[in-house]
C-alpha cells in the first residue's frame, strides 16, 4: 500500500489500542495490542506519518533508531541484588532501567502527557548481540523486567532486505506477534504531502513530468545510486534556503541530495530552465489580473512542459497565499477564544490588566513548551499559538500602564477589530487572485487539459479545499461543474452550508 493507505490504518489501530471502556480500562489490553511494523523503502516517510499520527492524536511520540543501540542502553546495565529466600541469602542479577523505557516516564513527568507512541526504526537491522533482546521486546513489549508504560503504542519500521545489508529475518513466532503492514513510494500520494507542506515547485513541476525519477534505488559499476522522498523534500529545503540567501542552486548541490547522477543532472537542468520561466510569467500579475499580452502570447504558444511548468508556479503561489490567510484565521479565532476568557477574567481577578493578559499568555507558552517536546502538537499548531502569543506580548505593551480594566480591554478590541478587517480584506484578495488564474488559464488555454489540472489540484489540496468551501471561488466552481467535479464540488457547497460562520467581533 501507499503512505497515505498505511497512515490511514496505524491511525485506525492507534485509536482501537487506545479505546477504554466506561470503567477506564483499554478495550484491547496493553499485553494484547501488537505493535505495529511498518516496512518500506527508506526515505519514503514512515518516520513522518508517525509524527503526524501523533501530533493529530494529541498524543506524545518519543523515537529511537535502533542502529545506534547496544545491548546495555536497551536492556540496562546489570547489578548484584541480595535477596533472602528460605532463611538463606543470595545474590541475584538484577537490571537497571533500559535507557528508552526511563525516556518513556521522562517524558510523561515533563510534559504530563500520559499516553503516546515508542517509535522504533530500524528495528530489523539491530546487532547480533542486541537481537535476542529486540525479539523479546517485539513479543511481550518488555526490556529486562520494565515493562512500556500502559498507554503507550509500540510502533516499529524497518528496510525490506534489499535495500538493507544488515536486515535480521524475524522469525514465524515474532511475525505472529506483530501488526505488519508494507509501504510502498508513489509519486501522486507524496505529491499531495508535497504540495499542503510547500515542496519547491520546481521539484513537483519536474516530477509530474518525469515521475519515473521519483524514487530509484539501483545498483550500477559505481555501487548503490538511489533517489528517495526525502532527497527530493530535503533538495527542496535547500533550495528555498539558497534563493533567499541568493546562493546558485547548481548540479553539484542537486547531486548532494539526489545520488542518481542522470536524474541529478536532468533536474539541475530543469531547475534553471524554471527560473527562466518564473522571471518571465511573473505570476503576481497573472494573479492580480493585470497580465501583460506578452505573457498571454507566450503561454498560448508554449509546449506542454513548459505550461506544466507555469502551472506549477501559479499553484505554489495561490497556495502559499491561501495557506497565509488560513494561518491568519486561526490565529484571530484563537485569540478571540482566549480575549473572551480574559474579559471575564478582568471582572473578577486582582491582578493589574497587563500582568493578567500576561498570564494567558504564559499558559498559552507552556502549552507549547510541552507539545513540541511530547510531539502531541503539529508544527502548523505550534505556529498559530505563536502567532497568538506574539499578538498578546505586544498588548501588553500597549496596555502596561492602563490600571482600568475596562479601558485596558478597549484597546485591544479596538485593535482586534482591525485584524478581523484585514483578515476578511485578505480572504477578498485571494478569493479574487483565484477567479483571476482560472480566467488567464481559459483565456490563454484551448485544450482544458490544464484547466482539468488546476481544478483537480485545487480540489485534492486540503488547504485549497478548505479555503474554497468556506471562501468560496466563483471560477473554481464553473469550471469543477464543466469539468464534472460534482461529486466533491457538492462535498464542498455541503461544508459551506454546515459551516458556523463566525465574524470574530467580541461580544
Amino acid at each position: 500500500m501507499n503512505i497515505k493507505e498505511a497512515k490511514q490504518q496505524i491511525s485506525n489501530a492507534m485509536k482501537a489500542y487506545f479505546a477504554k471502556d466506561d470503567n477506564g480500562n483499554y478495550l484491547i489490553p496493553p499485553e494484547r495490542q501488537r505493535p505495529v511494523f511498518l516496512m518500506g523503502a527508506p526515505g519514503i516517510g514512515k518516520t513522518a506519518i508517525m509524527e503526524q499520527i501523533a501530533s493529530e492524536m494529541g498524543v506524545g511520540i518519543l523515537s529511537y533508531s535502533m542502529t545506534h543501540h547496544t545491548r546495555q542502553s536497551a536492556l540496562g546495565l546489570p547489578f548484584i541484588e541480595h535477596k533472602n529466600y528460605n532463611g538463606v541469602e543470595y545474590a541475584v542479577s538484577e537490571y537497571t532501567m533500559s535507557e528508552i523505557i526511563a525516556s518513556v516516564y521522562d517524558l510523561m513527568e515533563e510534559t504530563g502527557v500520559k499516553e503516546g507512541i515508542l517509535f522504533l526504526d530500524e528495528i530489523n537491522c539491530v546487532s547480533e548481540t542486541l537481537a535476542p533482546v529486540m525479539l523479546q521486546f517485539l513479543q511481550y513489549k518488555v526490556f529486562g523486567r520494565h515493562t512500556v508504560p500502559d498507554g503507550w503504542i509500540v510502533v516499529t519500521a524497518g528496510n525490506p532486505p534489499e535495500y538493507n545489508n544488515s536486515v535480521r529475518e524475524f522469525d514465524i513466532v515474532t511475525w505472529d506477534r506483530l501488526k505488519r503492514i508494507d509501504v510502498e513510494a508513489e509519486f501522486n500520494v507524496w505529491k499531495e504531502y508535497a504540495y499542503n507542506v510547500g515542496v519547491h515547485p520546481s521539484v513537483i513541476s519536474y516530477l509530474e513530468i518525469k515521475k519515473g525519477d521519483f524514487y530509484s534505488i539501483e545498483t550500477t559499476v559505481d555501487g548503490k545510486s538511489f533517489v528517495t522522498a526525502r532527497g527530493w523534500d530535503d533538495l527542496s529545503r535547500i533550495i528555498k534556503v539558497y534563493e533567499k540567501l541568493g546562493i546558485a542552486v547548481d548540479n553539484a548541490l542537486v547531486s548532494q541530495y539526489i545520488q542518481n547522477r542522470k536524474i541529478a543532472k536532468s533536474f539541475a537542468n530543469y531547475y534553471d530552465l524554471f527560473k527562466k520561466y518564473k522571471s518571465d510569467y511573473q505570476v503576481d500579475t497573472i494573479l492580480n489580473g493585470t497580465a501583460s499580452a506578452e505573457i498571454k502570447d507566450r503561454a498560448r504558444s508554449a509546449k506542454f512542459d513548459e505550461r506544466l511548468s507555469l502551472l506549477s508556479l501559479m499553484i505554489d503561489a495561490i497556495l502559499n497565499n491561501i495557506k497565509h490567510t488560513l494561518l491568519t484565521r486561526d490565529i484571530t479565532k484563537e485569540m478571540q477564544s482566549i480575549l473572551k476568557q480574559y474579559q471575564t477574567k478582568l471582572g473578577v481577578t486582582k491582578k493589574s490588566p497587563s500582568d493578567c493578559l500576561a498570564g494567558f499568555s504564559a499558559e498559552k507558552q507552556r502549552t507549547v513548551t510541552a507539545g513540541k517536546k511530547s510531539g502531541s502538537m503539529s508544527k502548523y499548531d505550534i505556529t498559530v499559538a505563536n502567532g497568538v502569543i506574539a499578538c498578546f506580548d505586544d498588548y501588553v505593551q500597549k496596555i502596561a500602564s492602563e490600571t482600568d480594566g475596562t479601558k485596558a480591554f478597549a484597546l485591544i478590541k479596538k485593535d482586534f477589530n482591525k485584524k478581523v478587517k484585514d483578515f476578511k480584506k485578505l480572504t477578498e484578495t485571494t478569493s479574487v487572485q483565484i477567479d483571476n488564474m482560472f480566467i488567464f488559464a481559459d483565456e490563454v488555454f484551448s485544450t482544458g487539459q490544464e484547466m482539468l489540472i488546476l481544478v483537480t489540484e485545487l480540489t485534492a489540496n486540503n488547504n485549497s479545499a478548505s479555503f474554497i468551501s468556506r471562501f468560496g471561488s466563483k471560477e473554481y466552481f464553473k469550471y469543477s461543474s464543466e469539468l464534472m467535479f460534482s461529486e466533491r464540488q457538492s462535498e464542498l457547497l455541503r461544508e459551506i452550508d454546515e459551516l458556523k460562520l463566525d465574524d470574530f467581533k467580541l461580544d
